[in-house]
């Protein structure tokens, strides 16, 4: 059966056109190839007649339609969430397609590319796969004191414009890292070796990234740098022990620094304490004696008074008053002996002392007990009872 016969399709008990069957198809198409080719239909059937013009022709239109099937379905592509998709006409660049599935004319009209924004490219400088792996030619950087060091560091980057990533750029990872490389050493150029290696590693870091993205701009690479990582600066190996050396010098200063000023931070407020304790005690002091003082300009003021209506009388009283203040904080004791009277004397201060003296000595613990014989000891008291006696007899006539 032809595939131009007006039949082709229909079933054989009915007028109703079907579907065609695949299978059948498939086989007759094969069948119609190896008539044209001169082939057997199978091994043990004999050769078949030459094919006609007419199945020639169906034969090769069947094939060019299907080449065309395939050719047209070769146009589809799928772009994914993350993705862009560039289209390019005759190798010029006509669109730029979202997420999802896109059609383009088939190849060699159209072609496309693909480029992924979200993916998070690395570029390593001064080393490759580890830190010990060294690349000294990046690595080593001069410092604004003229010293060397050595600097690893790991530059993360995305892409924010397909097309200048596409056209601009023909080795990217190595445009970056020249880039980074540059920014690196000029920020490390105008820093100090110390700042470079301890307190100042996030900012260097930081003015880095800065300069390698104005760098990238300004070649509009399309490329926007995420993060910069230094992964290791040191100085050279060729001088790391003095400059051990060096650093363990620095850190005892600055512990001497922290001691000196914990000693600082314990003694002044202790010193400043002390100050105003003595400016309160001497402001209470100067309170006290101008009141004093104010006081005993009052009280004189008032004795003055007095004084001048009874001079004779004050004169005894402050007389009395100044002898009894003297006399309270003696020992002494003044007797009037001319007095002619029988006035005893005792000593009762002598004899409180004398007896709070044998009061511990009694009551005190002894290991051994001894016997000491009793001495004369001639009482004070009799003594100057004696001795009153005597001269009152002396006064008498």
């Amino acid at each position: 059966m032809s595939l131009n016969d007006p039949q082709w399709g229909k079933k054989s008990g009915g007028g109703n056109q079907g579907p065609p069957d695949l299978e059948e198809l498939w086989r007759n198409f094969n069948q119609k190839l190896n008539g044209m080719f001169g082939k057997k239909a199978g091994g043990d059937s004999p050769s078949s007649p030459p094919p006609s013009m007419r199945q020639i022709g169906g034969g090769v239109g069947m094939l060019v339609a299907l080449v065309l099937v395939v050719w047209l379905a070769s146009g589809f592509y799928i772009v994914d969430e993350k993705q862009r998709g560039a289209v390019f006409t005759f190798g010029k660049q006509t669109d730029l397609t979202s997420p999802g599935l896109r059609w383009r004319l088939p190849a060699p009209i159209q072609s496309h590319e693909i480029v992924n924004l979200s993916q998070v490219r690395t570029v390593e400088v001064g080393y490759r796969n580890t830190v010990k792996t060294k690349v000294l030619k990046e690595s080593l950087m001069l410092t604004d004191d003229e010293n060397i060091i050595d600097i690893q560091f790991a530059v993360q980057y995305t892409l924010k414009d397909p097309l200048d990533y596409l056209f601009n750029n023909k080795k990217p990872d190595e445009t970056v890292l020249q880039a980074a490389e540059t920014a690196f050493r000029e920020v490390v150029g105008s820093s100090k070796m110390d700042f470079v290696l301890y307190e100042g590693r996030e900012q260097v870091a930081l003015a880095a990234q800065k300069q390698i993205q104005e760098i990238l701009d300004r070649y509009k690479t399309g490329i926007l740098i995420s993060r910069v990582t230094m992964q290791n600066a040191q100085p050279p190996e060729q001088v790391q022990a003095a400059f051990d050396d060096a650093v363990k010098a620095k850190q005892d200063l600055e512990r001497q620094k922290s001691e000196g000023q914990a000693y600082f931070n314990d003694v002044v407020p202790k010193a400043r304490g002390a100050a105003s304790r003595l400016q309160e005690e001497a402001q209470g002091y100067r309170q006290r004696v101008l009141a004093n003082a104010e006081g005993e300009a009052s009280r004189f003021k008032q004795v003055l008074v007095e004084y001048n209506k009874a001079p004779q009388v004050m004169r005894d009283r402050m007389y009395i008053d100044t002898m009894q203040q003297m006399l309270t904080s003696s020992s002494k004791i003044l007797l009037d002996a001319k007095g002619g009277g029988n006035l005893l004397y005792l000593p009762l201060d002598k004899i409180m002392q004398m007896s709070a003296g044998a009061l511990p000595e009694a009551t005190a613990p002894s290991s051994k007990q001894t016997l000491v014989e009793p001495t004369p000891n001639p009482d004070p008291a009799a003594r100057s009872r004696d001795a009153l006696r005597a001269r009152e007899r002396e006064s008498r006539p």
